[in-house]
């Protein structure tokens, strides 16, 4: 039996009310590609029954293959194992909330042909959303696109086409805070942008509040920015010099008899203040630090409780990169 020519992604933590309609939105579309395709769902973890309507899914349909994880891992994990168990020519990778469409997916494959490797949706317009998550949401990704080395591409997320070519190069990549839109921007080759309007939430609550939003801002900025280690030189650079001023004013002061209690006070505000610089400079290199420390631990991404028989060993890519 050959290998499906598209491979659509769908990472999975609690949607039971979600994966019947994704499963038939997701079979429309496909369907009308006229070429071979199989649906990876991964349960990252579930448990409000997702985990069963997965395992239906892959009985009434031989195309769609579960991969159920042992516990949590989270979502980026959940789309890293989706691509690991890949087996297409291509890759779409989609949430299964259904806010992005996967009519969408459609317009990915036909840049796709065209002869681009990554094909990223754009969300032109965003339904259902408050004004507070637009407002951070825009704010993060201006601060990404200003600060990181890598031009992570404006208004977009994990929803994308990704040609074989360009996924080999990612699967290689295995450090465990991830951020896929960037790792993807990272790889280049050819890569074009497919604007759409992106819908309110099928059913179910977001799994990205504002303490994920935020974990994954910082992912962003450490992992592909060394800007918070430099702020701290600057800010180093700064304090010192304000400090030598400070110092000569103090001695002038002295020098006059005009030093009272206030300016002790002064000085003792000054020292809590440089005091509280050092500890947020101390908690950025921490961030640093525990990342290196996560990596060299050497841990698996992820573990499989249940996966297609066909599939890789999930921690097989781990022990090649080693080599």
């Amino acid at each position: 039996m050959s290998d499906p020519v598209f491979s659509v992604i769908v990472p999975v933590y609690n949607e039971l009310e979600n994966l019947p309609l994704l499963y038939s939105r997701v079979s429309d579309v496909m369907n009308q590609t006229g070429e071979k395709w199989e649906l990876i769902l991964v349960d990252d973890g579930s448990s409000d029954g997702s985990t069963d309507s997965i395992r239906e899914l892959a009985q009434q349909d031989d195309r769609v293959r579960p991969v159920i994880f042992a516990r949590n891992f989270g979502h980026q994990i959940a789309v890293t194992a989706g691509m690991d168990y890949s087996r297409g020519q291509a890759v779409v990778i989609i949430d299964a909330d259904l806010q992005d469409p996967p009519e969408v997916i459609l317009d990915l494959i036909a840049k796709w042909r065209e002869g681009y490797q990554v094909v990223y949706a754009v969300r032109s317009e965003r339904e259902g959303e408050s004004w507070f998550k637009l407002t951070t949401a825009s704010l993060f990704y201006k601060l990404i696109y200003k600060i990181t080395d890598v031009k992570m591409p404006l208004n977009t997320g994990d929803f994308r086409l990704i040609d074989r070519k360009a996924l080999t190069i990612l699967n290689q990549m295995r450090e465990r805070n991830r951020i896929l839109r960037g790792m993807g921007a990272w790889v280049g080759f050819r890569q074009i942008g497919v604007e759409y309007k992106r819908a309110a939430r099928h059913a179910g609550q977001t799994h990205y509040p504002l303490k994920n939003m935020l974990r994954l801002a910082m992912n962003a900025v450490t992992g592909f920015s060394i800007f918070p280690l430099q702020m701290l030189t600057t800010a180093g650079a700064f304090l010192v010099g304000l400090s030598l001023l400070l110092l000569l004013i103090y001695l002038c002061l002295a020098a006059f008899g005009k030093i009272d209690l206030t300016y002790v006070l002064a000085a003792w505000l000054t020292m809590i203040f440089l005091a509280g610089v050092l500890l947020i400079g101390m908690g950025v290199l921490g961030e640093y630090i525990g990342r290196i420390y996560d990596e060299a631990k050497g841990r698996p991404l992820y573990i499989v409780a249940e996966g297609p028989d066909t599939a890789l060993d999930p921690t097989r890519l781990d022990r090649e990169t080693e080599k």
